[in-house]
């Protein structure tokens, strides 16, 4: 199989499996939860595009046109992670807030002509990612990447 693959693969696994230890220190709680969810510390999504482009670095060279290529969406990738699925989690949050503000608003004041519906659930608001969870995923992928390359080095 492909060494790149599955060096991009299961750092992702790997940094999703992360996210647990990184919740309970947060919470103080075992929750097995966000090894399915989006958002978190590390990102997965940084450490499977920075793993498979140091892959790529280590063994291709870094002025090969595959390493180019890994390197530029690999960074946008992170930048999206970190910046518009971040935003759109932030508005979703305020979305969900204003429902139960509109919510709160039709209970006390019945007589006023208002159809509100609340939806049956709320949007989503964990989307993206904190720019130190993209470093943190970034920095795991590039030493994750580099210990993929070694190893089949030695082979």
């Amino acid at each position: 199989m492909n060494r790149g693959i599955v060096t991009a693969i299961s750092a992702i696994g790997i940094a999703q499996g992360l996210k647990i230890i990184t919740n309970k220190r947060l919470t103080g709680k075992w929750d097995w939860r966000p090894i399915i969810q989006t958002g978190g510390m590390p990102s997965s999504h940084s450490a499977g595009v920075a793993s498979l482009a140091t892959y790529i670095a280590a063994n291709r060279g870094t002025g090969h046109i595959e390493t180019a290529l890994a390197v530029v969406f690999g960074s946008i990738v992170m930048y999206d992670a970190q910046g518009i699925r971040r935003h759109t989690g932030e508005i979703a949050q305020l979305v969900n807030d204003l429902e139960d503000h509109f919510g709160e608003i039709s209970e006390k004041y019945p007589s006023i002509d208002f159809d509100f519906v609340e939806r049956e659930k709320e949007l989503k608001e964990k989307l993206g990612h904190q720019p130190i969870e993209v470093l943190g995923g970034g920095i795991f992928g590039i030493l994750y990447g580099l210990i993929s390359a070694k190893l089949e080095d030695r082979k």
